[in-house]
């Protein structure tokens, strides 16, 4: 699929019509004055990064929960790896940048310690009280668990880049109201009878970049991390066509190149490949759609920043290779038991007796709760907690921790 090369919009300036509008936005939950040096996303960029969530993106780990080694991915270098690519999307298709990097930038906030081994833990200990989903946690520490503002909890971002936080990754309900994967996390439900985020729609092109970008970064990142770590080598990597076909393009170009550089141009060769798809599709169905506004994109019937159908099939390719070379490795098995250990040990402790906390506020706000609001309470306590803290807590109340190493 080729790209329009004439229709970028790489240093324009200009902005297509279907763009999100921030001097058009629909506001805040709680009003507030203007700013007169920045528009009203980029204040929301600015919020989501001054957050105590966004800082402890940095010891919440992706894939490799206890390796000895600084260069691996961590929630926080993975995050500004996918707003970088969001942010690259955006330019091209002339939309809003600051709303496209602040929904790359807030989309981890409600991971758990450990990656999606805590957050299964941490499911299992909630699932009489409605379970725990990491988007949903996103949207309740926006909008709820941030205490810095004087005037509300949460950082009152804009209607549109919560409405990108909760839709990013598409509708979450069909129009009679029935999950599209499963019941909607009441969380979300909650946060809509207040602030309807209409969830039976699509979100804004600029949310839909920070989703596809989010895809391209992991993909990318944990091939570089495997193969750093040992799990991968670059002969497993010829199982996937697309990757042979980057492997010969740099031998050929380079042929005694050492391993680290030859991994690096790999890596870049196959996110200038994806980006390149997603622009050319996107601008395939824009062509199609002939939106007026960022509300007829919100309305299509389709999903309009995705990949073409082959680089669907390579994204299915990486992710099977990812899965049985790396997620399913027995040293990475036995580390996520240990991990969801520790998260369930933790939830049961703080059940049973709350004052183990270490929180005056989080101990202060148990009291009265009935168990389900208490379970919910402890969740949030539990998922805000980073990997070196809940190890930390779990040594000072347990005789044994596992051995994350």
């Amino acid at each position: 699929m080729s790209i329009d090369t004439q229709s970028l919009g790489y240093g324009s300036g200009e902005r297509a019509v279907y763009a999100a509008n921030p001097w058009a936005s629909r506001g805040r939950l709680v009003p507030e004055q203007t700013s007169l040096t920045r528009s009203e996303f980029q204040r929301d960029r600015d919020r989501i990064v001054h957050t105590t969530a966004f800082r402890r993106l940095k010891h919440k780990t992706q894939v490799f929960i206890g390796v000895d080694g600084d260069h691996y991915r961590t929630r926080l270098t993975h995050t500004i790896e996918v707003a970088q690519i969001a942010r690259a999307l955006a330019r091209a298709l002339k939309i809003d940048e600051d709303l496209a990097e602040g929904v790359a930038l807030v989309h981890d906030f409600g991971h758990t310690p450990f990656g999606h081994t805590g957050e299964d833990a941490l499911h299992d200990c909630l699932a009489p009280y409605g379970g725990f989903d990491h988007n949903a946690q996103s949207l309740r520490i926006v909008t709820k668990l941030e205490r810095r503002y004087a005037e509300f909890d949460g950082i009152n971002l804009t209607w549109e880049s919560l409405e990108g936080l909760a839709k990013h990754n598409g509708p979450l309900m069909d129009g009679q109201g029935k999950g599209l994967h499963g019941p909607v996390p009441q969380p979300i439900l909650d946060y809509c009878q207040i602030n309807d985020l209409e969830l039976a729609s699509f979100a804004s092109l600029e949310a839909q970049v920070a989703a596809i970008a989010d895809d391209i970064a992991y993909n990318t990142h944990d091939i570089d991390d495997g193969l750093r770590s040992g799990y991968l080598t670059f002969d497993m990597l010829e199982d996937v066509p697309f990757l042979a076909a980057m492997m010969g393009q740099v031998r050929a170009k380079y042929p005694r190149l050492e391993p680290s550089r030859f991994a690096n141009e790999i890596m870049r060769r196959q996110i200038t490949h994806m980006v390149e798809d997603v622009i050319a599709v996107a601008q395939e169905r824009l062509a199609w759609l002939k939106p007026g506004s960022a509300q007829d994109i919100r309305a299509a019937d389709r999903v309009l920043a995705t990949f073409s159908e082959p680089m669907m099939d390579t994204d299915r390719a990486i992710k099977k290779l990812l899965f049985s070379r790396i997620y399913r490795h027995p040293d990475i098995m036995r580390i996520r038991a240990g991990a969801a250990q520790i998260v369930t040990d933790l939830f049961q402790a703080y059940m049973a007796d709350p004052s183990q906390m270490q929180s005056d506020y989080w101990v202060s706000h148990m009291e009265g709760l009935g168990e389900a609001a208490r379970a919910r309470h402890v969740g949030d306590y539990l998922a805000g907690m980073t990997d070196t803290y809940a190890v930390k807590a779990h040594r000072r109340m347990f005789d044994h921790t596992p051995d994350l190493g």
